[in-house]
């Protein structure tokens, strides 16, 4: 079975660049909070790092805060394509196992700066309800678009309140790993990293579960 999207889900070239000018407002904002806090922070300032207008700012976000959400999401894009991907009936928890592996997995330079900037942002949140609230918002909706994504991997005969609970769990496993590692000094790869600490979490929170 192909797992290639069609032809018909590919974004078009203007969705490719909105998503490209809200990513690329993301990072100034992220680097912003870093080097100022986000009270020390304006939407205006941002715009000017991103070189996009303040107008183009408020086109796609609705605060300073909202800002860093694409950076937030990013994860969850990324681990549920990698769960897609997945050959239906090879196991809904064996496949989040992996997914986890890979999405929080820092094998190279890229990858170690995406998470660097969640370490930051989620350190700036404990101070900020405005970017706590962001953050927990990026989370729930990423829980909403996993579930259907793992309906179709655990097949149809599988109970729809067990997928449900699946979905809820693997999300927070992920959110409660990336909180903790922030929290530390620990790398992003070995003992302590972002992948040990979910792949623990989700062992702990889906070790009563019966999808298989």
């Amino acid at each position: 079975m192909s797992t290639q999207p069609s032809p018909a889900a590919q974004p078009s070239l203007t969705e490719r660049r909105k998503a490209a000018t809200q990513l690329d407002i993301a990072r100034a904002a992220a680097e912003l909070f870093a080097e100022h806090g986000p009270d020390g922070t304006t939407a205006e300032a941002i715009a000017n790092r991103a070189g996009v207008a303040l107008r183009t700012f408020y086109r796609y976000f609705r605060s300073k805060q909202d800002a860093v959400a694409p950076l937030l999401a990013a994860g969850g894009d990324q681990w549920r394509g990698l769960l897609a991907a997945a050959e239906p009936g090879s196991g809904v928890l064996t496949a989040l196992e992996r997914a986890v592996a890979q999405a929080l997995a820092a094998p190279d330079a890229h990858a170690v700066e995406q998470l660097g900037w969640t370490r930051g942002l989620l350190r700036a949140a404990e101070q900020d309800p405005a970017l706590r609230a962001v953050w927990y918002r990026v989370n729930q909706e990423s829980e909403e678009r996993l579930t259907p994504v793992l309906g179709t991997l655990a097949g149809p005969d599988a109970d729809p309140l067990e997928v449900r609970l699946a979905s809820a769990a693997a999300t927070a496993a992920i959110r409660t790993a990336l909180e903790a590692w922030a929290r530390t000094e620990a790398g992003t790869d070995g003992p302590g990293s972002p992948a040990e600490l979910a792949a623990r979490c989700l062992r702990e929170l889906t070790g009563g579960m019966s999808l298989a």
